[in-house]
């Protein structure tokens, strides 16, 4: 499947989460015990494990109002990723298989407004295939701004968007084609990763699609973008900086606490003994700041590269980034879209590193779908699905401080 400029526009574009979402086809109104479902899959919630998660301060994140809420996340949003510059990098997309499908260059700007009461979104897209001498840079006039996507502030911004420390997830939300999208995004310094799961409805063998509502929603694509940011502003030459590449890192290595996204990272480094904070949040339980002390195994999901039952889907890509999310999503059960990251390495002795611990960013959300709206009338009777929710958020901040024992 091919990336078009209105999958690019749509991967981060509904302005808000539709009120209701009812079928199209003729199968609007069934009778909801009529239509089968799919085996629910091995689940997967999102269940903390025994890791030694310590309250900070009695949890002083917590906003007690809507407005503190939305003073919270709007500092968040502002402090990690809106910010002055746009972020560059190659948008790749990977269809069910793992396979990848297509690519683009991208750059997202996020720019606040001077009061920071307001950030404009925008996206300009390198739409000239002409080749340079220099990887990262290319002219103004092979670039293609698209139409402003949405301005966002204090009070709009939680209408699709999540914030949890350096980490932050986008919907879930549903495309204009019928798909469900949602974003994970992690920063680190300069850089950024975020992927896009979307999954779109499918039926049962044997069922006729459209024939009854859709009884799952299946991953097509996932897509990646590993992102630096640059200034938005031309230089003298009237060159814009691009995406990240092997070729300027090796020329001119990032500065510790900034990530290294061209480098080669052993299954083994993930396996390590990790300590940091966590910011959990819940529709009920609100923002919470942990301490991580240790992790353990049955919470280490970042060293099972394959999950944790058959119905992960899961990729691992060069540069020491992971995800997961759900191969189906079915109604009744929460799926778990999950992103880790390991920027840095630890310094090596000698050099302008030494001293730098490896770093392990993770983030993981809890999505629901399919969620019946049933009748008023008749118990029996379906007529439309809620919209898709969130369910709950984690964003891990960790540095590694040991090795792990028995371990190869």
């Amino acid at each position: 499947m091919v990336l078009t400029k209105h999958d690019i526009i749509t991967m981060t574009t509904m302005t808000s989460p539709r009120p209701l979402l009812l079928l199209t086809t003729a199968a609007t109104i069934v009778s909801y015990n009529n239509c089968n479902a799919f085996t629910p899959p091995t689940p997967h919630a999102a269940k903390y494990s025994a890791t030694r998660l310590h309250v900070s301060n009695g949890s002083p994140d917590a906003p007690k109002t809507i407005e503190e809420d939305a003073a919270l996340q709007w500092g968040l949003f502002t402090r990690h990723h809106a910010l002055d510059g746009e972020w560059w990098g190659k948008w790749s997309t990977y269809n069910y298989l793992g396979d990848l499908e297509d690519s683009c260059v991208a750059g997202v700007s996020l720019q606040p407004n001077e009061d920071l009461n307001a950030v404009t979104h925008t996206h300009r897209i390198l739409s000239s295939s002409t080749q340079s001498d220099c990887e990262t840079c290319f002219s103004s006039s092979e670039v293609t701004t698209l139409p402003t996507i949405a301005t966002y502030s204090p009070e709009s911004l939680g209408l699709r968007h999540r914030c949890a420390a350096v980490g932050m997830v986008i919907g879930p939300s549903v495309l204009k084609s019928g798909a469900m999208s949602t974003e994970l995004v992690l920063r680190h310094g300069d850089g950024r990763v975020r992927v896009t799961f979307q999954h779109a409805p499918v039926w049962e063998r044997g069922v006729e699609p459209g024939s009854c509502p859709p009884q799952g929603l299946k991953l097509y694509r996932a897509i990646v973008s590993k992102e630096k940011l640059r200034p938005a502003a031309e230089d003298t030459e009237g060159t814009i900086q691009g995406p990240p590449s092997a070729d300027e890192e090796k020329s001119s290595p990032p500065a510790p606490g900034n990530p290294r996204f061209f480098r080669p990272v052993p299954p083994f480094n993930w396996h390590a003994k990790w300590a940091g904070t966590s910011w959990t949040w819940g529709p009920q339980t609100g923002d919470r700041g942990w301490s991580i002390q240790e992790m353990d195994e049955a919470d280490s999901w970042h060293g099972r590269p394959t999950g944790d039952a058959t119905s992960v889907w899961s990729l691992r890509l060069p540069g020491g980034v992971l995800i997961q999310c759900p191969r189906v999503i079915v109604g009744g059960m929460a799926g778990i879209c999950r992103l880790a990251w390991m920027p840095e390495d630890a310094g090596k002795a000698g050099t302008v590193e030494d001293g730098n611990t490896a770093k392990l960013l993770r983030i993981e959300a809890s999505v629901s779908a399919l969620e019946p709206v049933i009748s008023e009338e008749d118990e029996n009777l379906m007529v439309g699905f809620y919209p898709p929710s969130l369910g709950s958020l984690r964003t891990d901040i960790l540095e590694k401080f040991g090795m792990l024992e028995n371990a190869s």
